[in-house]
């Protein structure tokens, strides 16, 4: 990994890691590893958003070993980025685009602002500049913004954008949109969908009929469904994975928007729950700040350590 990435991610998570960090320092200040102060630090990763049983968990693991005994806040943080990266590291998979599959279809599923059609286009750009030929379908039909947000991050990566008038079927256009990528032997399709969840029996039936579309086309689609989250929105993220993974087979995750956010420790307390690969996230707007996520490297930013490579 790159220095500039690590350091981008480190700046990107500043405000989950300044939380911690700050809590973590004012509890270990030459101080034994006694029941207030485990209870405390618990209250620290909670408020981090790492959720109630992956607090309880961390906290039980440090004073296995060091219970009773002097501990430093940097002891801490490190025994903790440890414990996290081992955590994470089974679900850090970047997403696998199938060689035989002309196109790879992705399914991008997420609520409206949670970055699903800025990810997308991230992606786009990313499979590009591995010389694949992408093709990207404006699925929320629903929203012209999205649409013309679409269009243009595919003006921007060279990628054709097909499209269909504002409140039109989105299940016609996808089906049009899968026939024009086979006949031009495209390598990778990237579908948008709409993410009106305050609409969820409407919202559902639509998924339901796209994924049933896609099906006819080809029965081992979609390939990959990505579920975009915004991390600002901490443990309501929960709620977000079980509605979307009871519309459709989530088969992995996007994390976005962490660098406006301290609650990044919900990727952990995700990664715990639901076991769901984390495929890529994002800290920042531009093209370079969504990448592969990388476990470790997570986890030191998360508890203010420098990279371990």
């Amino acid at each position: 990994m790159s220095g500039g990435w690590f350091s981008k991610l480190k700046a990107g998570l500043s405000k989950s890691s300044d939380k911690i960090v700050g809590g973590i320092s004012d509890i270990f200040t030459k101080r034994k590893l006694d029941d207030s102060a485990l209870e405390e630090l618990e209250d620290v990763l909670i408020t981090a958003d790492l959720g109630p049983a992956t607090a309880a968990k961390l906290t039980s693991a440090l004073a296995k070993g060091r219970y009773d005994k002097e501990i430093s806040d940097e002891e801490v943080r490190n025994f903790l980025a440890n414990q996290i990266t081992e955590i994470l590291e089974p679900i850090a998979k970047p997403i696998e685009i199938l060689p035989g599959k002309k196109p790879h279809i992705i399914l991008v599923v997420g609520v409206n602002g949670s970055g699903k059609t800025t990810t997308i286009g991230k992606l786009a750009q990313h499979y590009k500049e591995q010389g694949k030929n992408v093709m990207l379908a404006a699925g929320d039909t629903f929203r012209a913004a999205a649409v013309e947000q679409l269009q243009i991050w595919g003006q921007r990566t060279g990628c054709e954008v097909v499209a269909t008038k504002t409140g039109a079927d989105a299940s016609g256009l996808v089906y049009g949109a899968i026939e024009q990528a086979k006949a031009t032997a495209c390598d990778v399709l990237l579908i948008d969908t709409a993410g009106r969840l305050q609409n969820k029996k409407g919202l559902m039936a639509e998924l339901e009929k796209v994924v049933r579309v896609i099906g006819k086309l080809d029965d081992t689609a979609p390939h990959t469904t990505l579920l975009v989250l915004d991390a600002t929105t901490g443990q309501n993220a929960h709620n977000q994975v079980e509605v979307f993974r009871d519309m459709v087979s989530v088969s992995g995750l996007v994390l976005t928007k962490l660098d406006g956010t301290a609650k990044g420790g919900v990727l952990v307390a995700l990664a715990e729950k639901f076991g769901l690969p984390v495929h890529a996230i994002g800290v920042g707007e531009t093209a370079d700040d969504l990448k592969p996520f990388d476990a470790g490297n997570y986890a030191r930013s998360l508890m203010g350590l420098p990279s371990d490579e």
